[in-house]
Parts: structure tokens; sequence; C-alpha cells
């Protein structure tokens, strides 16, 4: 068994304060032989002193391009678009798979630099279930943001700019002040995915706020569609991941129609991929401007923040982390079938690239 070496970069993308290892992960990794390097965090929820103190060998931030060509880069969110090849083996959320145009280029510079992709978002079992996921969190904070896009427009404006907040105690505090701002009425929402991880949080969110939740899950949407029910809800939650077959709950023509829905909250949150089952927009909203009119009267705005589990980092960090530690343990084996799996996934979307480039 070799020894692996893992390589814990500091995020690039702003408001991106997560992470996929914890100090007391990284110890019990050094205590099973693995070395550990982590990047000075500048911005990292969890402070460099604690790594140093479990063990680790804090080397510089974003020194990961100079890492030995064995050590396996393992960061959260995107890396700089900047066309430079990638020699590593990286692991991380790639979101190249789908046709992203951003994940094709990600693609051609792995096959450019000869490294490889171990995407996060496909580290599954035998049975094809993921193994870790920050999607709780995602549909917890993106259930809060639907519903501070629903309290703006009970005002007559628009959501302005969300910030992370220490724990979810501080997050419903700040959310239920903003609520009662409105009176005392409360929407209904539509939850489509509400049996899984995104739509557990959505739930437990809007249960805590007093939101009537209708969850409907395959058996609900198997028909295809249409969904007239969508429309028939204040709010829309969308916690399913776009994929082949997904079908279109919100089609583009929907603000026209006699509705009550006034927010549609895309957590899964894949815009620009042919499959994404919401066609009224094609690029992510932000942390400084969470909300997208599509239609002004009656109002219709769309929220579909890519990181949204950023907003609670401390909580989503330890949880993901403790989720994915078994799997980090697995690393330096060479016949451990969920690394195989990934890479093998990885060379199948190499090798379309590839000939679809010679044609």
């Amino acid at each position: 068994m070799s020894r692996a070496h893992l390589w814990l970069r500091a995020e690039q993308r702003e408001n991106e304060t997560r992470t996929g290892l914890t100090p007391k992960g990284a110890a019990r990794l050094l205590a099973a032989g693995i070395r550990i390097s982590v990047e000075h965090g500048p911005t990292r929820v969890i402070a460099d002193a604690d790594y140093a103190a479990a063990g680790c060998t804090m080397v510089p931030t974003h020194s990961w391009p100079e890492a030995p060509g064995d050590a396996i880069i393992f960061g959260l969110k995107e890396l700089p678009d900047d066309g430079t090849p990638l020699r590593h083996r990286h692991i991380m959320f790639g979101h190249a798979f789908k046709g992203q145009p951003a994940g094709l280029r990600l693609l051609q510079r792995f096959a450019t630099g000869g490294g490889t992709l171990l995407d996060l978002e496909y580290l599954t079992d035998d049975e094809d279930r993921r193994l870790a996921a920050f999607g709780y969190w995602a549909g917890y904070a993106g259930a809060a943001v639907a519903l501070t896009c629903w309290a703006a427009q009970q005002r007559g404006s628009i959501a302005g700019p969300v910030t992370s907040q220490a724990s979810s105690t501080h997050l419903l505090a700040e959310l239920q002040s903003d609520l009662l701002s409105t009176g005392s009425h409360r929407p209904t929402a539509l939850i489509i995915g509400a049996l899984g991880r995104v739509g557990t949080g959505v739930t437990d969110l809007c249960t805590a706020m007093g939101v009537g939740c209708t969850k409907w899950d395959m058996t609900e949407t198997a028909s295809g569609g249409p969904f007239p029910e969508v429309l028939s809800h204040d709010l829309f939650f969308n916690c399913v991941l776009a994929r082949p077959g997904t079908p279109v709950f919100v089609p583009a023509d929907t603000p026209t129609h006699p509705r009550r829905l006034t927010v549609i909250a895309d957590i899964a949150c894949d815009p620009d991929s042919d499959f994404s089952p919401i066609k009224l927009y094609d690029s992510a909203t932000s942390w400084e401007q969470p909300a997208l009119r599509v239609h002004d009267a009656p109002p219709l705005d769309v929220t579909a923040i890519d990181n949204l589990p950023s907003l609670l980092p401390l909580e989503s960090s330890e949880d993901f982390a403790e989720q994915l530690l078994p799997v980090l343990h697995s690393l330096p084996e060479p016949d451990a079938a969920v690394w195989n799996r990934a890479e093998a996934l990885f060379r199948d979307h190499l090798g379309r690239l590839q000939e679809n480039m010679r044609k």
C-alpha cells in the first residue's frame, strides 16, 4: 500500500469559507499513514492553527500548482478558470459531466495537463448512492434565502445581499425577525425531491418558520408533467439534480400563466445544463443579488445560489467532512471501488470530449 499525500487547498472562490476536512478528521488520516499538507486559508471557517496542532504540514496559500506530482489536491469549489493545464489528481465538485461550458473547459485542462478529476458529486457506493453530500445544508440555507426573497416581495422590494451566519440558530433568529416584519401571513411551498437530503433541509427550515409544505418525490413526478400544482403555491423548491430524463417543472412561459407562485428556489442549481428543469434563467444568482426577477406584475423571482451551504459554513463543513472521512481513508488502497468508479467516469467523459474534438 502506497502512502497517499492529500493536499488541502485554500478555496479561491469569493464567499467560500467551507472545508471538506476538519482538523479532527486530519488527525485520523495522519494516524492512518496519509500525509496531509494544508494551505494557509485566510478565509477558511476553521483556523490554520487547529490544523497545525493536529500535525498537518502547513504550506503557502494557493501553492497547489507547485505541489509534488503525486499529491492529491483536495478542495470543494471550482478552480480559477484561467485555462492552465491540470497535472494532478483533483478531488472537488467539478460540475463537468453535464455538458456545461465551464465544465468542458475544465475537462480540456485535465486533458492538456494529464491530470484526473475525482468529482465529489460522483463518489458513490455499489448501489450508486452518494457517500458524502452538502445537500441537507443546501436545502436548509436555500429555504432561508427563498423566504427572504418572499419577505422582500411583501414589502414591495427585491431581496438584498445575504451573508453567512455563525450557526443555524443565528440564521433562524434573523429570518424570524424578517418574516415578522411582513405580518402574520405565511406562504405555502411545494418541494420536489422532498425525500432526499436537500428536500429534508428545505422541509426542516420551512417547518421551523411555519410554512405549510406539499412534499413531492419520484411518485408524484413520474408522469413527466406538466405540473400545474407548481403554480398554486407561493414558493417552489427544486431539489432534483439535472440529468437526462428529468422532467421540466417550470417551463419558459410560466410567468404569463395565472399563478400564486412568486418565488422559485432552484436549490439543485444547474442553470446551464441542457437538462435543467427550470427554464426561466441560465446563470446562477449571487450572494450580492440573490433574486433574479423574471416577471414584474405579479412578481416572480428565481433564486439559485450555487454554494448555499457556505451560508452556514461551520455546520455544513463538519457534517460533510464526517461523511467523507471514511472515503478519504481508502485513498491509499489501489482497489478502492469508490475511487476507481470516479476515475472511470472521468475517463469516459474525457474520451467523449476528445472524440467530439476530432470530429
